[in-house]
């Protein structure tokens, strides 16, 4: 038994309890892969019907210390939310707000400057070719943003939602900025998060080798990505683990 059910009867009066446990779980390895950047990225995750209610982490509190409780709740219809007390991060707004009012499939959003896909959107071309495993997961499955407007204020953020139209590309590499992932819930899109860096750093450093690369034809990588997209249970079991691994250290993040 893990340590969200041991401390769900403690916060009984806070709605979508799991869901945060496991928001507070991705920001807390997020920081510890080192896949953050200070105080300024963010994650968010829906949790009425349409989408447009959602959960995102405080305004410029550092990854490592979100705890479940921390967790803001906020609608995305909601004209005043950045008038209130506890206002997010104007640029998280923008972004996850428009995300969340335009692209109700984008259950979960995770947005992150990590350096591997950072350097990869900073490329005049920002493909990701298919040379591995965990390069052809993306294969056919991102978008590329190609006109970076400067920090994601509202109309920023609009702009950037209308590109998450196709329902196959879950991940957006976003030009000059770094990367946006989403899916259906916290354990794939940071499954999903975990291994587009991990697919960026292993093309980026075989990039650094000056050699030819080794790529996969269209017909293996497609095959390879859609055996991924299949395998059964990969991505909750990752959380699982780490989740775990956080009880196990007496981490605080399920508070």
């Amino acid at each position: 038994m893990t340590a969200p059910t041991r401390v769900t009867s403690l916060k009984t009066n806070i709605h979508h309890w799991q869901e945060r446990v496991d928001l507070a779980a991705a920001f807390r390895w997020t920081e510890r892969l080192n896949l953050h950047e200070a105080v300024a990225n963010h994650f968010s995750l829906a949790v009425n019907e349409d989408g447009t209610q959602f959960l995102m982490n405080p305004n410029q509190v550092h990854f490592s210390r979100v705890k479940a409780s921390d967790l803001l709740f906020l609608d995305a219809n909601d004209p005043d939310t950045l008038s209130g007390p506890d206002a997010p991060d104007p640029t998280a707004w923008g972004l996850h707000g428009s995300i969340h009012r335009h692209c109700p499939r984008a259950r979960c959003a995770m947005h992150v400057h990590s350096i591997h896909a950072t350097v990869l959107a900073s490329l005049a071309d920002s493909n990701l070719p298919p040379i591995d495993q965990n390069t052809a997961t993306f294969f056919n499955r991102y978008v590329i943003d190609e006109n970076f407007g400067g920090l994601a204020f509202e109309e920023e953020g609009e702009r950037c939602a209308q590109l998450l139209g196709d329902p196959k590309k879950k991940t957006m590499i976003m030009g000059n900025h770094g990367v946006m992932v989403v899916g259906d819930s916290v354990a794939e899109t940071f499954n999903r998060l975990y291994y587009f860096e991990r697919a960026a750093e292993t093309y980026i450093r075989a990039l650094q080798t000056g050699q030819p690369l080794r790529v996969l034809s269209d017909e293996i990588a497609e095959k390879t990505a859609r055996e991924l997209e299949e395998y059964p249970e990969q991505d909750e079991r990752h959380l699982s683990e780490l989740k775990a691994i956080l009880d196990e250290e007496d981490s605080n993040y399920a508070t």
